[in-house]
């Protein structure tokens, strides 16, 4: 019975009774539906949302769901199932199946049987330690804020901030200044740290490309992230590349894990340096910066930890020794202002889909609101489940497909990403998402697809993955469908489509947001950049 052919779960929605398709979509999807299509939404398009939108796993995971599926299949294909799962009777292979434990293998086996692929294979092993090919290079922005940053690391209190905008070459800039370092210390170790995998990788990878056009030995690159060991015998002279849960972790597991590091270590930068002040993070960064030769780099586009709380603000300050360098451009206040004119940066739209969503605030609402830095989660998920507000993200995103060839989006939770990418298909857009439950071999699969050379429009949407750490240079739209009263955050998400043509992007470029862009800094990418000036003042 193991060669069977199954049934796939497309089949079985076909032929299940409407009013279970609709129960599985919810009230929400089905009256969205109902809306776009001209107040009568089709068993069709129902059926084809749900095939898509409903996630097989959560349903199988679920007794109560499961077993009302698996009533759906025909007799034959029960028993077919049956056999699959180790079944050799002849009567009754329905009672079999209602007496199984469902465990992860079985489920997995049922996954296979409704046609749906099943991830088993392990990624690929990363190689931990290699060496780097040419070549590389600085704009003159980033070569004056760099010397400025290196007067700052070796005197004084030995630290500082870089702040540059995002898409202006903070990473690059940072490994001109790591490969400096190494060169003067030799042997010396740099530590890199950040949170994520993308961050990482791309560091890595960039340190490869900068020492190989500056180095002069070849050196040791070390990732530590994942399921990476955390083995230094032997580390004396190159670059950990390490992750702030992994370092964590590792500090637990052996408490003289980060003293050991740190007594190679003569550099450390922190990337998303607005994160330093975490205490968790802060116990790991005082921990590698116990020399009395030891530097501190953070690295960031957003130098403040809120939008509006100063006394924050000011801790991160304090945390860096308030020695912050900004890019300057002669002839300019605001070096972003000069950036779009010079074309290193696109020249953003803002506009916002909120004022027409129909959606009403309470008093409650709005006293929560003024009195949260971020939007509380109810009213999220509040504004996810509205069907007009929806239907207005919706018609913005085809309405934008017709003249941007790259779309990012950005929702307001995996099920709202995975229902708007779910009906945005139906519709016959190229529609992927990824969230931090999708697999690494499907994130990897679905970015290098959406940062390809295709010429037909494709949206990806996310939630909570892409905000950092992504670098696709051809998105020249933005729909920010995540409300956030977080200035950091939300200059996260622009600075993922203001990549202008001189830095492989394009002149301008689109974001629609439900954010109000009168607030401070939300509607003008110059105004946010120095948003926190004030902090870094010397009392």
């Amino acid at each position: 019975m193991t060669g069977s052919p199954g049934i796939a779960f497309q089949s079985l929605l076909d032929a299940a009774p409407v009013a279970y398709v609709r129960r599985l979509l919810g009230e929400h999807a089905c009256e969205l539906l109902d809306l776009l299509h001209g107040g009568n939404g089709t068993e069709e398009t129902l059926r084809k949302v749900a095939a898509s939108a409903v996630s097989p796993e959560q349903l199988i995971s679920n007794p109560e769901e499961r077993a009302e599926l698996l009533q759906l299949m025909p007799d034959a294909k029960r028993a077919e199932l049956a056999g699959r799962l180790g079944f050799e009777g002849t009567d009754k292979p329905g009672t079999f199946l209602e007496e199984q434990p469902w465990s992860l293998e079985q489920r997995r086996t049922l996954l296979g049987f409704l046609g749906l692929v099943v991830d088993r294979a392990p990624e690929a092993p990363v190689s931990f330690r290699s060496s780097s090919q040419p070549a590389y290079a600085m704009f003159p922005h980033q070569r004056l804020a760099a010397s400025k940053v290196r007067r700052l690391l070796y005197s004084g209190e030995r630290r500082a901030v870089l702040h540059l905008p995002t898409g202006v070459g903070k990473t690059r800039t940072g490994m001109n200044l790591i490969c400096d370092h190494l060169r003067q210390g030799e042997p010396t170790v740099v530590v890199w740290l950040a949170r994520g995998r993308e961050l990482l990788e791309q560091a890595a990878e960039e340190f490869e490309r900068a020492w190989g056009a500056l180095g002069n030995r070849e050196t040791t690159v070390l990732r530590m992230w994942g399921d990476s060991p955390t083995n230094l015998d032997g580390l004396t002279d190159g670059i950990v590349v390490l992750g702030l849960d992994k370092a964590s972790a590792a500090a637990k597991a052996d408490p003289t894990f980060l003293d050991r590091l740190a007594l190679t270590a003569t550099l450390t930068v922190f990337d998303e340096a607005h994160q330093a002040i975490a205490p968790t993070y802060r116990r790991i960064v005082d921990s590698l910066t116990l020399r009395s030769d030891a530097s501190l780099m953070g690295l960031t586009a957003t130098p403040g930890r809120t939008w509006a709380n100063i006394s924050e603000d000011e801790k991160l300050s304090d945390f860096f020794a308030r020695q912050k360098v900004m890019l300057e451009i002669d002839g300019y206040d605001n070096p972003v202002t000069a950036l779009i004119e010079q074309g290193y940066l696109a020249r953003p739209d803002f506009r916002t889909v909120a004022a027409d969503s129909g959606m009403q605030l309470s008093t409650r609402d709005k006293q929560a609101l003024a009195a949260s830095f971020d939007i509380p989660e109810a009213l999220i998920g509040r504004l996810a489940d509205n069907v007009q507000w929806n239907l207005q993200v919706v018609r913005t995103i085809l309405d934008l497909s017709q003249h941007h060839r790259r779309i990012l989006l950005f929702a307001a939770s995996v099920e709202h990403s995975r229902l708007l990418v779910a009906i945005l298909s139906v519709f016959g857009l190229d529609a992927e998402q990824v969230t931090a439950e999708s697999s690494p071999r499907h994130r990897d699969r679905v970015i290098n697809r959406f940062k390809g050379t295709g010429t037909r429009p494709m949206v990806l949407s996310n939630y909570g993955v892409l905000t950092t750490g992504f670098d696709a240079p051809a998105v020249s739209a933005a729909v920010i469908a995540r409300p956030t009263r977080s200035l950091v955050l939300y200059s996260q998400m622009v600075g993922r489509v203001i990549r202008g043509p001189k830095a492989g992007g394009t002149p301008n470029c689109d974001v629609v947001t439900v954010v109000d862009p009168t607030l401070p800094g939300f509607g003008d990418v110059a105004d946010a950049f120095t948003n926190w000036e004030d902090v870094w003042k010397a009392p």
